[in-house]
């Protein structure tokens, strides 16, 4: 049985740059360093894999891997983005700071359920503070938002992709 969450994992180009806005910006500590000199197949590489925690014990994760070739890119808000939960009273502040940073920072979206905020970190990944609404649990509840049946109804009627 699935626990919980321990890590995700992402790309990044510069381990130092990835600090600076997961620790000093976003206040996630820097709490594991594995540095990998060779893959499970016997490759020699030259690999750093950093681990961010998180207060409920999980972590974002990151590799700095210069000898593997990757396509940095922003990425729109549906493609790839990290949701990360704040309390209502920090978005406010959070926003001011990203944009006294000069960090792409847009803001506050209202999605009936929660409150978000979003940022792009240094690798072009969208990262989001959302805090929860107070009717969150009951908008997050299968027994009663009809989740299931909306996904039912979206894969028989969707679009065609264009």
């Amino acid at each position: 049985m699935i626990k919980g969450l321990h890590h995700n994992a992402y790309r990044c180009r510069d381990s130092e740059e990835t600090r600076r806005f997961y620790e000093d910006f976003l206040g996630l500590p820097l709490s594991g360093t594995l540095e990998i000199t060779q893959t499970k197949s016997g490759r020699a590489t030259g690999t750093l894999h950093t681990f961010y925690q998180l207060d409920d014990g999980s972590y974002l994760a990151f590799f700095e891997a210069p000898d593997r070739p990757f396509e940095f890119k922003e990425q729109h808000d549906f493609d790839l983005h990290i949701a990360l939960e704040v309390d209502p009273d920090q978005l406010q502040p959070m926003m001011d700071k990203g944009k006294a940073a000069g960090i792409d920072t847009r803001g506050v979206a209202d999605h009936s359920f929660i409150d978000s905020i979003y940022f792009r970190d240094p690798n072009g990944y969208v990262i989001e503070l959302t805090a929860k609404r107070p009717n969150h649990d009951d908008a997050m509840n299968p027994a009663t938002n009809q989740a299931r049946a909306i996904l039912d109804r979206w894969q028989a009627t969707k679009p065609a992709n264009a």
